[in-house]
């Protein structure tokens, strides 16, 4: 959704509106088109995702970068008045407070889950030979 409004607002800028606005640079290595990057310019990678393969870490992560993004939203959103650019990044803001609180249930399952005392049955013990 972010690259669809940056290309709405990019489309059909002249020449001297793509450097008044400072995107001459990015302009000469992408065009008008959208390349996923942070604002200092730097390439989305997937060195961004996180994963240690432990649920409760990984949930914190995940709520976290849900926070993360919804303060960016905010950030966007103090940046501007046009009610066809605020209605989608209110949108946006809402669907990530949503995803963190829906992480937030999901680490309180988790937590459930591996607090559990666990019980492990063994089959027919016919077989093995005890010392």
């Amino acid at each position: 959704m972010m690259g669809t409004i940056v290309q709405q607002l990019t489309r059909g800028l002249t020449k001297d509106q793509i450097i008044e606005a400072g995107l001459d640079a990015y302009y000469v290595n992408h065009g008008l088109g959208v390349y996923p990057s942070a604002a200092s310019g730097v390439p989305f990678s997937a060195l961004a995702l996180q994963s240690k393969g432990d649920p409760i870490t990984d949930l914190y992560e995940d709520m976290a970068a849900e926070q993360k993004a919804r303060s960016t939203y905010e950030y966007l959103i103090d940046l501007t008045e046009d009610p066809a650019v605020l209605a989608p990044l209110r949108f946006l803001r809402e669907r990530e407070i949503v995803h963190f609180q829906r992480f937030g249930e999901a680490l309180d399952i988790a937590r459930d889950h591996l607090n559990q005392q666990k019980v492990f049955e063994m089959g027919n013990t016919n077989n093995i030979k005890w010392r």
